[in-house]
């Protein structure tokens, strides 16, 4: 069944940014992230049987005005107003009503721990009056940015983030494609419960198991052990498996990190230590001196680290930090773990930083750890769980 987009209104920029609010100093009174405003479902949305949509603008490529129409790499990224690009869509009266909010503009890597948390509350803020969310960002730490939504995001309703590998004004360009399917696929309500999906290239990935694989092409986004959820064809949107997030009950769906209870230091200090042939100590020993209080390695293997690497790390986990053992590989589980160290199954080095960044931030009981890093993290399909036969 097609959905569509009727009607679109634009959200005063200026008045965006007047209004955000980011945390405040660590030992501040009082931790300030805030939703940015966004605006009202419009009473013409509301009479309407479409769905509504709100998409919510950070810049990246998708954004990217390129020097000519052939510069497919010479472009400035976070360029374009995502009220411009989703207005200069064609046929989106099939689909949905849609609203834009512009949260920022430039590169996936200049967003700080702290502007995540602000998205995502917009995002959560969005959805108790919205149908569904779109989030466009860059590609290059796309898959962090959604993995922090999905662990954060406190509604259970559609959130897609997508964006594109070629800038936007560009001959063959992705991004408009990819913006007007992450809409269809908002609309459609068929990820309601996935957590936070991502979709380019006519693909539907979890954005726990997806990964950027390639610096250029198209296709860079996979999912190694995995594959897609689905996929969009045209007016066809389908789903051949479900993230096992879904089949979770409504309580156990919801995760520890709600963004309301944000301790006053803010987010602990976690970085990723990789190891390699002859590895030093030096790395894991800079980190700890800079006051991490986590450090995933990104091992040989099975997650194997050297032997000088090994030494600090015994060291860092004396002076209580804590580790997260993941393979370099790109695929594989790691299981197991001892005092100090978590075992992060199959999550890759980046998705475990964001794990551990906010399970340090939410607890200091070790046990406690364990069991998220098993149970949010691993996400295991839940014992006695049955999967009923359509009728």
């Amino acid at each position: 069944m097609m959905l569509s987009i009727k009607r679109m209104t634009v959200f005063s920029l200026s008045a965006i940014i007047a209004l955000v609010t980011f945390i405040s100093p660590v030992g501040a009174a009082e931790a300030a992230i805030q939703a940015i405003a966004f605006p009202e479902v419009p009473a013409s949305f509301q009479k309407s049987k479409l769905p509504n949509i709100l998409v919510i603008g950070t810049g990246g490529t998708i954004a990217g005005q390129s020097t000519d129409e052939t510069s497919f790499q010479t472009y400035r990224a976070g360029t374009l107003l995502i009220k411009d690009m989703v207005k200069s869509l064609p046929n989106l009266d099939k689909m949905a009503d849609v609203e834009t909010v512009q949260f920022g503009n430039k590169g996936s890597s200049a967003y700080l721990m702290d502007d995540l948390a602000s998205l995502s509350m917009t995002v959560d803020a969005a959805l108790k009056k919205y149908d569904g969310v779109v989030v466009t960002t860059g590609t290059d730490t796309m898959e962090e940015i959604g993995y922090f939504l999905d662990l954060t995001v406190r509604s259970s309703k559609p959130v897609v983030i997508t964006g594109s590998m070629r800038p936007w004004t560009v001959i063959g360009s992705d991004a408009p494609a990819n913006l007007f399917n992450a809409i269809k696929l908002a609309a459609s309500g068929k990820t309601k419960k996935f957590g936070t999906v991502l979709m380019l290239n006519d693909e539907i990935h979890a954005v726990r198991e997806v990964t950027k694989t390639n610096a250029l092409r198209l296709d860079t986004f996979e999912s190694p052990g995995f594959g897609p959820l689905g996929y969009i064809d045209e007016s066809i949107i389908q789903i051949y498996r479900v993230p096992t997030r879904a089949l979770k009950t409504d309580a156990e769906w919801v995760t520890p990190f709600d963004l309301s209870k944000l301790p006053k230091a803010g987010f602990s200090k976690v970085e990723i230590a990789y190891s390699y042939q002859g590895a030093g100590g030096e790395a894991i020993k800079g980190f700890v001196d800079g006051g991490a209080k986590g450090i995933v390695t990104a091992g040989t293997g099975a997650g194997g680290i050297s032997a000088a690497m090994r030494e600090e790390r015994t060291k860092a986990i004396e002076k209580g930090v804590v580790f997260v053992t993941t393979t370099r590989t790109g695929s594989g589980n790691i299981y197991g773990g001892s005092d100090g160290i978590l075992a992060g199954d199959n999550l890759n080095a980046s998705h475990a930083r964001i794990l551990l960044m906010l399970t340090l931030t939410y607890t200091s009981d070790f046990p406690t750890m364990q069991k998220w890093f098993t149970t949010y993290g691993a996400l295991e399909v839940p014992e006695n769980t049955t999967v009923k036969a359509a009728a």
